[in-house]
């Protein structure tokens, strides 16, 4: 006898934008203008734009001066990460009323696993719609929200139909959605791997589709197997409850000592490149970003820059490292290794919470 395939359900909220968002609601003149969270300093940096704002070209990341030229009548607001963090945890109260398997990604997303809720609502796709109307009704704010069977599934799903969005990807639909979506849009695809990507004449998930896990795991190494699987629409990665990650890094070491200055910071590109792309993978977000350097006799130095707001681009570690660098003695010892980190995390942690895993449930409509 045939047996019926289990499915998990499994919904990821994304707050729209989320400080963008705070800022307009607890500023009633501000609200339906374009507006940025961040300093309007020549220097200064976008840490989130309004949706008002992004009709204009803005985005977060983006260099305040340029934001201003984009839009002259630009709102620039203070950031307040008491009052966001605040609101995430109002937000993270609402999700506990339906799963314990709550996964944050940072203080405006997060996966939950409602496979088996605490409401016993038979649909997904139902909770789903009440978290939102939740988060309008007690916190006046809007949120997107995607469903699916695994987390890479529901994250495609909440992107769908931002703001304020709600999408189901079926399992019998989810290799058409595949098939159509742009490579970039799949999980750990960033720059340069899209860019590899495209070199090997992969442009869409079809296309990702039709190659061999060995094929992959050869171009890609261990995270070419994840592409695969992702491809074929499996992703078996649990929706991790309370994870606790505390920095992301990455680091070289030289087979020779690098003994001038224009030399290392010609290695400094490949190092930021990794970093945005292991920073995009982990959804992480962190206030400090952090120069490790080892000389040639094995002593190691240390610089760290904080800032007001999180570091996420490779363009930023290169000026921040390069400036950093200028404060480290080398002493004609040379360089064997260089690292760089961002740590110092927006999301709060908590200690580690063991809980129980029941049974999948036998596929139901989502």
């Amino acid at each position: 006898m045939e047996t019926t395939p289990q499915y998990r359900k499994i919904i990821h909220v994304d707050m729209d934008a989320f400080y963008a968002s705070v800022e307009q609601r607890d500023h009633p003149e501000w609200r339906g203008r374009p507006l940025v969270v961040g300093s309007a300093h020549p220097r200064g940096v976008i840490a989130a734009a309004s949706y008002e704002a992004r009709k204009f070209g803005i985005h977060s990341a983006m260099p305040s001066k340029r934001a201003m030229q984009l839009c002259p009548q630009l709102i620039f607001a203070p950031l307040r990460f008491d009052v966001y963090r605040s609101v995430s945890r109002e937000i993270r109260n609402i999700f506990s009323e339906y799963t314990d398997l709550i996964e944050p990604l940072s203080l405006d997303e997060a996966f939950l696993d409602v496979t088996h809720n605490k409401p016993k609502i038979p649909l997904a796709q139902d909770i789903a719609k009440e978290i939102k109307q939740k988060i309008k009704s007690k916190l006046n704010l809007t949120a997107s929200a995607g469903v699916s069977y695994n987390k890479f599934l529901a994250k495609i799903a909440s992107d769908m139909q931002k703001p304020d969005g709600l999408t189901v990807i079926h399992p019998i639909k989810a290799i058409r959605v595949i098939d159509n979506l742009p490579i970039e849009a799949f999980w750990g695809v960033g720059r340069v791997t899209a860019k590899r990507m495209h070199e090997l004449g992969i442009h869409t998930g079809k296309e990702l589709r039709a190659q061999s896990e060995t094929f992959f795991i050869q171009k890609f190494g261990k995270v070419g197997k994840l592409f695969y699987e992702f491809a074929q629409g499996n992703d078996h990665r649990e929706v991790e409850p309370y994870r606790e990650r505390l920095s992301v890094g990455c680091e070289r070491t030289f087979s020779e000592d690098l003994m001038e200055k224009e030399q290392i910071i010609a290695r400094f590109d490949a190092l930021a490149d990794e970093l945005e792309s292991r920073i995009k993978k982990a959804h992480f977000e962190g206030f400090t970003f952090t120069l490790k350097v080892k000389r040639g006799d094995f002593k190691q130095v240390t610089r760290s820059q904080t800032s007001e707001t999180c570091f996420l681009l490779g363009s930023e570690f290169i000026e921040l490292a390069t400036k950093l660098l200028d404060t480290v003695n080398l002493d004609n010892k040379g360089v064997r290794l260089i690292g760089f980190s961002v740590s110092n995390p927006a999301v709060e942690t908590h200690s580690e919470t063991s809980f129980n895993r029941q049974l999948l449930l036998p596929f139901e409509p989502y």
